[in-house]
């Protein structure tokens, strides 16, 4: 076991299309907002994590060194982290370990990615090989369409429940938006909209789909002694972690008891010393960038059965004032700048247990679940913070 690492601090920028400034302007957005949180410099931190999707959707190569200004991380060590959707937990990972190791002390981990002056559709389109899979996965929506699919005939679930399932999720984290300063869509809408949207590839519609978002997210790891330096009190003791990778080729493995999310939760359960997560976790931030897939995610990091998501969305079992709030920020569905989305997610656990989430903090929360997805449908990790080391 390593040394104990937590959370100090948190800077988000405003979350959307920000073409009121330029890309690095907004990374600096976001690295200025945790030291002004703080009260640190970047003369206090020790080294820099940083990450973005790959390069081809920035259309600049090494990003860590064309932000390294933005970042003011000049003169210190950067690491790049990269894994597509799951780049924000990677990041995150990389932090903790840095300082876990102790071969740090205090370590800024910035992701962030300005997804409206890029082609991130035909990035993820392209990113295939051009033999196999590239013809008719169609990107993310295509993926994960025959994923949501493949879930609901195994297990015989009804298509209009599974179908009224998703439109609740969707509605309920929309209105959620409304409560976090830094979301990007706010919009209300009703279960009618939802199920009425146009279709982008069956049985997903637009407003079961995440939007494209420019946006940055800063975390400062810290370790214990750092924080006993600091003289905080108010900081997210990191719990567990895990991660997992599975095959590449989307029809080699199996997406509806999704391998890599059941390990990578399992791993940051026996890390945190979880038995029965429903019951333990206050929060999560499960990364969702489509409402259907949402659901096997539920599954999958046990909170409930396998087949049984749809009955238990539909009682309110995971939402704000439930069981188990998932997504009270309104998740990856209403905010996804793809390199910080999955540092949000850690960004927003940390939030919840250090009592600081404002207007969708959850009463009470202690232990919450993050998590982000990402590789072509094939990585996943989590990462748990507790209020109390």
């Amino acid at each position: 076991m390593g040394r104990p690492v937590a959370i100090i601090g948190v800077g988000q920028t405003n979350h959307g299309r920000r073409m009121d400034v330029c890309y690095p302007d907004l990374v600096r957005e976001a690295v200025v907002r945790v030291y002004e949180e703080t009260g640190l410099t970047p003369d206090d931190i020790d080294g820099v994590v940083s990450g973005t999707m790959p390069s081809m959707m920035e259309g600049v190569a090494l990003t860590h060194f064309y932000f390294a200004d933005a970042m003011k991380a000049a003169g210190k060590p950067i690491l790049k982290t990269e894994t597509c959707g799951s780049t924000g937990v990677s990041i995150a990972h990389t932090a903790y370990y840095w300082v876990s190791s102790g071969m740090a002390d205090l370590v800024l981990a910035v992701g962030h990615e300005k997804m409206n002056e890029g082609d991130s559709q035909a990035t993820m389109t392209t990113v295939a090989d051009p033999f196999y899979q590239r013809y008719f996965i169609a990107g993310a929506p295509g993926v994960f369409s025959m994923q949501s699919q493949m879930w609901s005939v195994r297990y015989n679930l009804d298509e209009e429940k599974v179908r009224d399932a998703a439109a609740f999720i969707s509605v309920t984290h929309h209105d959620s938006a409304f409560d976090n300063p830094y979301a990007h869509i706010k919009i209300r809408v009703s279960m009618e909209d939802v199920k009425t949207a146009r279709i982008i590839t069956y049985p997903v519609r637009l407003l079961d789909v995440c939007p494209n978002s420019d946006g940055a997210c800063a975390v400062l790891f810290a370790s214990d002694k750092m924080v006993k330096k600091l003289g905080l009190n108010k900081v997210a003791w990191v719990k567990g972690v895990g991660y997992r990778g599975e095959e590449y080729y989307f029809g080699d493995s199996d997406k509806a008891v999704w391998q890599s999310a059941v390990g990578a939760a399992q791993q940051a359960y026996d890390m945190a010393g979880i038995k029965d997560p429903r019951k333990e976790l206050d929060v999560a931030e499960v990364y969702n960038p489509f409402t259907f897939q949402e659901m096997i995610f539920y599954e999958c990091f046990g909170f409930c059965g396998l087949g049984e998501a749809p009955d238990l969305v539909l009682k309110g079992t995971f939402a704000r004032d439930g069981e188990l709030p998932c997504d009270p920020s309104g998740g990856t569905l209403c905010t996804n700048p793809i390199g910080a989305t999955g540092l949000i997610r850690t960004a927003e656990a940390a939030l919840q247990v250090m009592d600081k989430a404002g207007d969708h903090q959850i009463p009470g929360a202690k232990t919450a679940l993050s998590h982000a997805m990402g590789g072509v449908d094939q990585f996943n990790g989590i990462m748990i913070v507790g209020s109390e080391l």
